[in-house]
C-alpha cells in the first residue's frame, strides 16, 4: 500500500483521520498477525474514547504533541493512565481496553500505530453507545450514565 507519508485531511467532528492497513486492503496481512494505522490529527484534533478487542497497540508519535492513556477494566477500578507524548515517543494501549489520544499542540500531529492483528477491529465507544443502530432505549442509557433522558436522545441525535 503506498500513500502513507502524506497526511490525510481532518476537517470532521473529532478533527482526525486514521488511515488503517490491515487485511482488508493488503491481504498479504493475512494470519501474520499485524496491521498499521496512520493518523492524522488537526489542532485540538482527537481519536477518540475506543477499543480494539482483537490487538494490543504500540503508538509512535512521528509529530507534534499528543494526550493519551487508557482506563483498565472494572476489577482494577477502572484507572487511567495518561502521559503526554511529544515527537519520537511511544505508548502501549493493552488489548481491548478503552484507550483515546488528544492532540494538545498547537500545530497538527501524526502517529503510526501497530497493532498485534491483521484484523484489530474498532469499537469507538460514544458511537457505540449513542450511534447504534436500532438506537438503545434512552431509558436505559439515562439510568446507566445518570442523566435525564432528553439529554440521552440529545446525544443519539449528533450520532
Amino acid at each position: 500500500m503506498a500513500g502513507l507519508q502524506n497526511a490525510r485531511p481532518v476537517a470532521n467532528a473529532v478533527g482526525s483521520n486514521v488511515t488503517a492497513v490491515n487485511v482488508n486492503n493488503l491481504p498479504g496481512l493475512n494470519t501474520l498477525g499485524i496491521s498499521l494505522v496512520r493518523i492524522d490529527y488537526g489542532v485540538n484534533g482527537q481519536n477518540p474514547p475506543h477499543t480494539h478487542p482483537r490487538a494490543t497497540e504500540i503508538l509512535y508519535v512521528g509529530h507534534g504533541t499528543l494526550l493519551v492513556g487508557f482506563v483498565t477494566s472494572n476489577g482494577d477500578g477502572n484507572r487511567l493512565f495518561t502521559k503526554t507524548l511529544n515527537m519520537g515517543d511511544v505508548f502501549v494501549f493493552p488489548e481491548e481496553l478503552i484507550h483515546f489520544q488528544f492532540n494538545v499542540g498547537r500545530s497538527p500531529a501524526v502517529a503510526f500505530a501497530a497493532l498485534s492483528s491483521q484484523n484489530p477491529g474498532v469499537v469507538t465507544i460514544a458511537n457505540s453507545v449513542f450511534g447504534s443502530n436500532p438506537a438503545i432505549d434512552p431509558n436505559v442509557l439515562a439510568r446507566a450514565f445518570q442523566l435525564d433522558p432528553r439529554v440521552i436522545m440529545d446525544l443519539q441525535a449528533k450520532f
